[in-house]
């Protein structure tokens, strides 16, 4: 994720005073870390390139109320993450509408292969491998929307306590709490799956679930 420093409101203040271009350094800014986010939330290519780009619309309308006494960071990604709960409480209430684009981006199951190490060299390897990352996938979705939102800022965007409890709406204490309730429910769903976790086991470091190009290692 982009380091936050004065860049971030030198930005918000090109795009309050309606400076040309600052909307689109803000994009070229957050655009990788955003998705990285989105994609690992949703699954789904097509809809995180949906959310993200609506993020980015809500920041211009919202441009003005922007506090620059917060970290860019928290505020962007509390737009990103509404939209994500916001989609994800539409698809429950509406299961049985199937989204065209949706389907077009699919959840790239097939495409998890590209991303598996060199070392899986067999088909039963591979076979084992792909089943490893749907369970992770699995589990990470089966969160609630405030579990998952911190255990995706926090491991893959690297926010501090304090920045995640910003977006989720708690105290730092109250993220703790959240990321110790995610890990217990994830280590419960895997265990089956994936026997070979222990309780210190890093379960959230399978970067095959996400294609090389939406990492957030800018």
């Amino acid at each position: 994720m982009p380091s936050e420093s004065n860049q971030d409101g030198e930005l918000m203040r090109g795009l309050i005073a309606g400076t040309p271009g600052a909307l689109e350094k803000i994009i070229e800014y957050w655009e990788r870390p955003l998705f990285s986010f989105v994609f690992r939330y949703t699954q789904n290519e097509f809809a995180a390139r949906e959310i993200v780009q609506e993020t980015f619309i809500r920041i211009y309308q919202k441009r003005e109320r922007f506090d620059f006494s917060y970290p860019m960071s928290s505020w962007v990604f509390t737009i990103a993450a509404n939209l994500c709960k916001n989609r994800a409480r539409w698809r429950r209430r509406h299961p049985e509408v199937s989204l065209e684009g949706e389907k077009r981006g699919g959840e790239n199951e097939s495409g998890l292969i590209e991303f598996l190490p060199a070392d899986a060299e067999t088909p039963h390897h591979i076979l084992e491998r792909q089943e490893d990352l749907k369970a992770l996938k699995d589990a990470v979705m089966s969160l609630p929307h405030d579990l998952r939102t911190a255990v995706l800022l926090h491991h893959y965007q690297e926010m501090s306590y304090k920045e995640i409890a910003e977006v989720v709406g708690c105290s730092p204490r109250g993220v703790e709490t959240r990321l110790y309730r995610a890990r217990k429910q994830l280590r419960k769903s895997l265990s089956k799956g994936l026997e070979a976790l222990t309780p210190d086991s890093d379960i959230l470091s399978a970067g095959a679930v996400l294609p090389d190009f939406a990492r957030a290692s800018v």
